[in-house]
């Protein structure tokens, strides 16, 4: 109760809240855990802020540990994990990968920047890359596919896996959303043959600008660390094992700087925290909502079942229509609540069009570009912010909204369950 600026009385007392005196609930608000600059004061004085120093390699670890993943390399992106991705593939010219074209460009141009080209592919209904039409998509000039677990929700990894091994080709997995989701009880980012997660400072675990690259195909482990460090065998030179280092691949800058590695260690000791307040975020629209989504004003992200976990970055509905989608848009922000877009397709974008190439109808990635919002779900946020957003639209709808006392003790009683669970 402290913890969100309540008094531990008894259940039965009377609650006094004045929601309409509250701000405005933001689509993003960046946690920070409270060691962040006890870190970097460490670096300051101990004057280490040469790359791959103590906090890079504390970092390593602990997602190793957190992923259950042996080889992990800090990056200075999601971005620069892709594209590190494209260079362990052998990517080049002539080559084509398969990507879903409801994606940050970033999944893209890792593609374009080696020569290859990418192939453009439709969604399914949960937003999540079809196997199906990667299937159909697959050429002798295939070289890997790229899936992108949208929302920290996981893609159909069996199926993808399977299709990989039938044609022979590689599978990356841009989880920059999907940090600590799993799918049958293995992280995202560690199925394929290499995986890719962001630090971004819209991201639940944040360091500003930051990434990693999961390495789980053995083939590729040495390799990985001499493009890591701009084509060098630096990183042997660091750990002692060689006098001298020199150029013996290609490779660019994709370490991270220490600064960045320093405020993340904070990030990670406290990413299953916000993990859970995300967690029951996502459980109070999914309960409070779910009169609309019935009623047929929206479709909302569904639930992926028990085999699969998510972390709770971002939750979604999906308005009937793009006019029905701005009404409500315009009306919460009218409020100085914000709900999001995302995407704009990337098969018909100026870039896609020069760039790639589009197999096949692209009518759900269409329809979600358009018709898709997404709620906030920060750590900061109380059940306070959370009545306002569900208010907010039951109001659009001309619906009436659950009692405020209803929504506190469903957001209480879920931290009750986590910290009895935790124990």
């Amino acid at each position: 109760y402290n913890s969100f600026g309540l008094k531990p009385v008894s259940r039965t007392a009377i609650y006094h809240v004045w929601t309409e005196s509250a701000v405005g609930v933001r689509q993003n608000v960046p946690y920070f855990a409270g060691k962040e600059i006890e870190y970097l004061t460490d670096l300051t004085h101990t004057q280490s802020i040469e790359s791959c120093g103590k906090y890079t390699d504390l970092c390593r670890k602990k997602i190793g540990e957190l992923l259950q993943c042996p080889h992990v390399l800090l990056t200075g992106s999601a971005t620069a994990a892709l594209e590190q991705a494209m260079i362990l593939c052998d990517v080049g010219p002539g080559d084509e990968v398969i990507i879903p074209s409801y994606t940050f460009v970033s999944t893209a141009n890792a593609v374009a920047l080696r020569g290859a080209t990418p192939v453009f592919v439709d969604v399914g209904t949960d937003c999540q890359i079809d196997p199906a039409r990667v299937e159909v998509a697959i050429t002798p000039r295939t070289r890997c596919v790229i899936v992108v677990h949208y929302a920290g929700q996981s893609c159909d990894m069996d199926r993808i896996m399977g299709l990989a091994e039938e044609h022979g080709i590689f599978v990356v997995e841009d989880a920059a959303q999907g940090f600590l989701s799993t799918y049958k009880g293995r992280c995202l980012g560690t199925i394929g043959h290499i995986g890719c997660i962001s630090f971004h400072y819209t991201k639940n675990t944040i360091c500003g600008e930051g990434g990693a690259l999961l390495v789980n195909h053995e083939p590729f482990r040495d390799r990985s660390y001499i493009i890591w460090e701009k084509g060098t065998n630096r990183f042997d030179f660091i750990q002692k094992k060689v006098n001298k280092y020199h150029w013996i691949d290609i490779g660019s800058s994709f370490v991270p700087s220490e600064l960045c590695a320093s405020f993340l260690f904070s990030q990670l000791e406290a990413a299953k925290y916000c993990q859970s307040r995300r967690l029951v975020l996502m459980g109070l629209y999914r309960q409070f909502l779910a009169g609309l989504e019935q009623a047929g004003h929206f479709r909302a992200m569904s639930v992926q079942g028990r085999e699969n976990s998510e972390n709770g970055h971002i939750f979604w509905i999906m308005l009937p229509s793009p006019g029905a989608k701005q009404k409500l848009q315009d009306r919460m922000a009218a409020k100085e609540i914000q709900l999001f877009e995302h995407y704009c397709p990337l098969h018909s974008s100026p870039g896609g069009v020069r760039f790639g190439r589009t197999d096949g109808a692209m009518t759900v990635t269409d329809e979600i570009s358009t018709c898709l919002l997404r709620l906030p779900t920060y750590v900061q946020m109380t059940f306070v912010d959370a009545f306002k957003v569900i208010k907010g639209i039951h109001e659009h709808f001309n619906a009436v909204s659950p009692a405020l006392s209803a929504v506190m003790h469903s957001f209480l009683d879920a931290h009750d369950f986590i910290r009895v669970n935790r124990r």
